[in-house]
């Protein structure tokens, strides 16, 4: 493959764009994450999966794994995670004036002030029936007339206490209005923004990128793997997992209950380039647009990641070394958080503004990711016997060989002398 008709230096095609616009719109707040798994994940599952395929599903929660050998438990196993669950807001309580006080969970409330929202409400009468109620925006001070010149100038920001969505509540018994609509505390509330093409190219952006995403590059994995024919030597296992915005639980009990030999988590991670004020903490380079990023410390296991950095350096697939430190903060812990004995990694793609209502991301990123796992379950499968290779290849740094000054000569000047 040239590297002009390499799929990541090329737009997304719309085919695939708009899975990943069906899969990013699914209303799927913590707890409540079937829209995305059963709405549209699994029914794309049953499209290409082969027959003798499975899809596991959960009585906790509505994660789902796409297995391609299910009860083959002398294979050498590889789970590849992406997590169906959105951050959200919930009802804290309802004012006398009609006003609805929300939690912000893990936004910041600045980032929430005049942005519409859609709160699902379970119909009281009906426990399992829901409703949901558009219209709304996130308030918090009204007017600039009634603020206090601190907020005014900056210096003072917005508290988590002070945000309320507004339903432009007004005439007699505002409270009840909210209450008669069966509203209550523990409701869940979601952005409303739905995803759209960048103006630079091959860009997009809007809500909740955090981690459709991830769940799409492992769909299109899954699709990839079952196009080429599925894998001979390695069970592959493509999990939607839950509950990741409040602690990685529900890609803990995937691997609790399904034991994978390895692991690979699929999330979004951040463009360190374009940050806005953290140039002073030295940060890796990471950037939008320059490839998929590779995670390197904590738990994440140096032979997986050679794995996947000889398949990226085969295809030519631009890679981008995450430093992670103490951990992940990935679905890529799930194993050694469930006590499973796996090698793990984590592989994302950089976007910007994180927790917002207008995440931003690269589809050249995202394709380089679905391709390079790919390449990567290809390579697992040639192993003559993974689970040997991974039991006995550990990384001997006390056989590291010495290394010498290599001078100051760029390797790119060398191939022009070359020439």
């Amino acid at each position: 493959m040239t590297e002009a008709k390499q799929p990541w230096t090329q737009p997304m095609p719309e085919r695939q764009f708009n899975l990943m616009r069906d899969i990013l719109a699914a209303p799927s707040p913590v707890g409540l994450e079937g829209a995305m798994t059963f709405g549209v994940l699994k029914p794309y599952f049953e499209g290409f999966a082969p027959k003798d395929w499975h899809v596991h599903q959960f009585k906790g929660h509505a994660g789902v794994v796409l297995d391609t050998h299910p009860g083959r438990d002398d294979l050498f196993s590889v789970m590849i995670i992406g997590h169906a669950d959105k951050i959200r807001m919930q009802v804290r309580s309802i004012g006398d004036d009609g006003k609805i006080w929300i939690n912000s969970d893990s936004f910041l409330p600045m980032t929430l002030v005049g942005h519409e929202v859609k709160l699902f409400s379970e119909d009281p009468k009906q426990p399992g029936s829901y409703r949901v109620i558009e219209g709304g925006t996130v308030e918090a001070l009204g007017a600039i007339h009634f603020a206090e010149n601190a907020l005014r100038t900056g210096e003072k920001g917005i508290k988590k206490e002070q945000l309320y969505v507004e339903l432009q509540i007004h005439g007699e018994n505002k409270k009840q209005q909210v209450e008669n609509l069966g509203v209550r505390p523990g409701d869940s509330i979601i952005l409303n923004r739905p995803i759209r093409k960048g103006f630079s190219p091959d860009t997009f952006y809007g809500a909740y990128l955090d981690n459709g995403l991830g769940c799409f590059v492992t769909a299109e994995v899954a699709r990839l793997v079952a196009e080429a024919g599925g894998t001979n030597n390695i069970r592959v296992m493509f999990a939607m997992a839950t509950y990741e915005e409040i602690g990685r639980l529900g890609s803990r009990v995937f691997a609790g209950e399904l034991e994978p030999d390895a692991i690979i988590g699929v999330d979004v991670n951040h463009d360190y380039v374009a940050a806005p004020g953290i140039g002073d903490r030295r940060m890796q380079p990471l950037e939008m647009g320059k490839g998929f990023t590779l995670a390197v410390g904590a738990i994440a296991s140096e032979q997986l990641n050679r794995v996947v950095e000889s398949a990226a350096n085969a295809h030519n697939i631009p890679l981008q070394r995450d430093v992670c430190g103490a951990d992940t903060g990935t679905d890529g812990m799930a194993g050694v958080l469930a006590s499973v004995d796996c090698a793990a990694t984590s592989i994302g793609f950089p976007i910007r503004n994180m927790h917002t209502i207008s995440e931003t991301g690269h589809t050249g990123d995202l394709l380089a990711a679905v391709h390079v796992i790919h390449r990567t379950v290809e390579a697992l499968d040639a192993m003559p016997d993974a689970h040997k290779a991974f039991r006995e290849n550990h990384p001997r740094l006390d056989q590291a060989g010495a290394l010498a000054h290599q001078g100051s000569e760029k390797p790119d000047s060398k191939k022009k002398k070359g020439k």
